[in-house]
């Protein structure tokens, strides 16, 4: 099988390559699946640029944590009942070195998640790592309907989902943007207030649409943000962040004060439970046209380091790669 691959360490580290390779086996509680669409995320190009959680010590990695494709075969232990189903695919790449950008991927059988017939490929490899993260970050604490939630990065994948899942849900969204076109995406995904930060007083909006402050916020730049979240969380409420901090965070007495909490978000690490809550919600989502992708743009395999540039380079939309699919 065909594999995009690359070496952590030595004069080409990080650069990748497409080789031919073994087509892996299904053993005990695991499936083979025909990845037909890879997806890209922000861990993927770190992980090949930087090392980092994902990379652990492995010496060749295939990258990607994200695809959707066919089941191919199963391993014992799993209904063979399931081979042919189009499955969304999620965590490829964690703790292993094979991630999603090859033709072929064995992983544990719960990790290739049933496809709904209304779904299509393209938006299965778009789910994982990011709808996952904004679950959690919007879930951690229970139910929020009724609640007023405001998602920074509206327009980015963990945003954007997160816009989404919380309107299912019955909460109030506002959301932040850089941009008219991120706006678009943004309001299209249900928010209710979309603010451009680079144009407009976040705090004034925000205050404005949610006199009593915000239940919960999403957070993808805490350090940046976390003057403005002080001033519109309301009391007893909740910091969301999965997006890591630049370093020790001040104390803020708008926070203390509101006895308010903030929680860390990280997909890998998430307690399994929670990661099983995520799946079955997302594929509900999707199943009922409830999740929306973002617009997507495309690379073939051969150039799976562009892909991750694009995404490093902060491209509008969800960067996906085309899997070359092998003879029948």
């Amino acid at each position: 099988m065909l594999a995009a691959r690359y070496d952590t360490s030595g004069a080409d580290q990080g650069r990748v390559r497409v080789e031919d390779v073994p087509v892996p086996e299904p053993g005990p509680g695991e499936v083979l699946v025909r990845v037909e669409v890879s997806g890209v995320n922000p861990t993927d190009w770190k992980t090949r640029t930087t090392g980092g959680l994902t990379a652990g010590d492995f010496d060749v990695i295939v990258p990607n944590q994200d695809g959707a494709g066919e089941l191919e075969a199963v391993g014992p232990g799993v209904d063979h009942a399931r081979v042919g189903e189009l499955v969304w695919l999620y965590e490829c790449q964690w703790r292993r070195a094979e991630g999603s950008a090859a033709q072929f991927i064995v992983l544990p059988e719960h990790q290739a998640v049933p496809l709904p017939e209304s779904a299509t490929l393209d938006q299965g490899a778009g789910l994982g790592i990011p709808a996952m993260t904004a679950h959690r970050a919007l879930f951690a604490d229970g139910a929020i309907d009724g609640d007023a939630v405001l998602v920074h990065g509206g327009a980015g994948a963990v945003g954007h989902a997160a816009i989404q899942l919380a309107v299912r849900r019955g909460a109030r969204v506002a959301t932040t943007v850089s941009s008219p076109e991120k706006a678009r995406l943004a309001s299209e995904a249900g928010a209710e207030l979309v603010v451009n930060y680079r144009e407009e007083d976040v705090v004034e909006a925000v205050r404005a649409w949610a006199p009593d402050g915000v239940d919960r916020i999403v957070e993808v730049a805490i350090s940046a943000n976390l003057a403005t979240d002080g001033a519109v969380l309301a009391p007893y409420g909740t910091i969301a962040t999965y997006g890591a901090p630049d370093g020790p965070l001040p104390p803020s007495r708008d926070l203390i004060a509101k006895n308010a909490r903030i929680d860390f978000v990280l997909v890998y690490t998430m307690p399994d439970e929670a990661k099983r809550d995520a799946v079955v919600e997302i594929t509900e989502a999707l199943a009922e046209g409830r999740l929306r992708p973002l617009p997507f743009r495309r690379f073939p395999l051969e150039e799976t380091q562009a892909a991750h540039e694009a995404v490093e380079g902060g491209l509008v939309g969800k960067v996906l790669i085309d899997v070359p699919q092998p003879p029948a």
